[in-house]
């Protein structure tokens, strides 16, 4: 059963030569950890913020939960949690104002508000750091925070860009083993990433995106057995730069 279908969905920013997005089509299933590979300027980006309702498209359509996204995004956004690359947390903030903040944008009863704060500052070890501003948080403890505040409204759908860039060995696992225990609880997971080693350790599926289109998409072990290659690695960069180049590198 699929959570998200998108079928020949166009955009093209004004201004711009090419298409970003060009006829893409794609499924996520329900419960998946799915994961959407590509370089810079695949079109990526464009995709999540259509999916997201920040960004308009030019034609095609998507289906999320049943409902078609055009005509019901204001019933849809309340089933996703978005967690972008860029911190998205006010610095002058504590780490609990920050959370709370992000609670009352969806109107969570503050009884039920605390209970989520509590919990997801124990599960990710921050307990300790809930009155710190959080310009003063590591970098990694700031891509935590960042997390907790896209879950605390309990979304069926959780969009990642780039959720472990940057951070260090420590805040990386805690993010990786909380996002596997969020997905076994049946959250389905939309992750970005360039760490190729890390999506073919978490995604149960992938589709490879190169110049707006899907190229290559699987069950990365399998996706890796079909093409006779070492690792998810290596037949990222065979779809994504030409079979040649990729000999000549590797």
């Amino acid at each position: 059963m699929n959570i998200i279908t998108i079928n020949n969905l166009h955009k093209t920013y004004r201004g711009a030569p090419c298409a970003s997005v060009c006829g893409l089509t794609l499924n996520v299933g329900k419960g998946a950890f799915f994961g959407l590979l590509g370089p810079n300027g695949a079109g990526k980006t464009t995709t999540l913020s259509i999916l997201c309702g920040l960004r308009s498209y030019d034609k095609g359509s998507i289906t999320i939960a049943g409902m078609e996204l055009e005509h019901n995004l204001k019933r849809i956004k309340p089933l996703i949690g978005v967690v972008p690359q860029d911190i998205a947390l006010y610095p002058e903030l504590t780490v609990e104002e920050n959370l709370r903040f992000a609670g009352h944008i969806y109107s969570l009863p503050d009884k039920l508000l605390n209970a989520r704060i509590d919990n997801y500052l124990q599960l990710f070890g921050l307990t300790g750091h809930r009155r710190k501003k959080t310009s003063y948080l590591s970098g990694g403890m700031k891509r935590q925070v960042n997390l907790i505040a896209a879950l605390l409204h309990r979304p069926e759908i959780l969009i990642l860009d780039e959720p472990t860039v940057g951070v260090d060995v420590q805040s990386r696992r805690t993010i990786v083993d909380n996002l596997l225990q969020i997905n076994s609880e049946g959250i389905t997971v939309i992750y970005t990433s360039h760490d190729m080693h890390e999506a073919e350790q978490l995604c149960t599926f992938v589709s490879l995106m190169n110049e707006g289109k899907i190229v290559c998409e699987g069950i990365p072990s399998e996706l890796i057995a079909n093409e006779n290659v070492a690792s998810l690695e290596q037949l990222f960069i065979s779809k994504t730069s030409g079979i040649n180049e990729a000999i000549n590198i590797l």
